[in-house]
């Protein structure tokens, strides 16, 4: 095999489906609203470690498959999730570096900004949220989540050699 292909994307294909799979996972509606935005962290990882094969087109595809999930308009995801990839690609030497607190100060902003667009895109069609608020709350539990979710897919990624 030639070393200069890309290798495991497997595992790549692997994390976007566990992440989809936890976006699905049923929760008391009391719980519910402190869900972190699974699919975006996994893609803001993959845009970060990996930019030249992980960006904006696999942005727009894992968000036509989140509103396929989520059954909302075709596109309002997907929109959002493109911004988010090419925001993450356009930062990613500069939030690589970045301690683990700044980076979580990173995608809590990255991801405000992508739940920001979606509630935009919901408001325009007529469906807006009871509350602003529960609406972005997935953001900061998303932030918090971001030094765990680094670390173990930053050790997926080096047990696996995906390059």
């Amino acid at each position: 095999m030639n070393s200069t292909q890309p290798q495991n994307g497997l595992v790549i294909i692997v994390s976007f489906l566990v992440a989809y799979l936890l976006t699905m996972l049923p929760l008391p509606d009391a719980v519910g609203f402190f869900r972190p935005y699974w699919v975006a962290m996994v893609l803001i990882y993959w845009c970060m470690a990996l930019p030249h094969r992980v960006g904006v087109g696999i942005g727009w595809i894992s968000g036509l498959i989140l509103d396929g999930v989520y059954n909302t308009l075709l596109g309002q995801h997907a929109l959002g999730l493109a911004l988010l990839a090419y925001c993450t690609v356009s930062l990613h030497q500069r939030v690589r570096v970045f301690p683990l607190w700044q980076q979580s100060l990173t995608v809590l902003v990255l991801c405000w900004l992508y739940a920001a667009l979606v509630l935009w895109v919901k408001g325009m069609t007529g469906h807006p949220p009871d509350s602003v608020l529960w609406f972005l709350l997935p953001t900061f539990t998303t932030a918090l989540s971001w030094p765990v979710i680094f670390v173990v897919m930053r050790r997926i990624r080096r047990g696996f050699h995906v390059t």
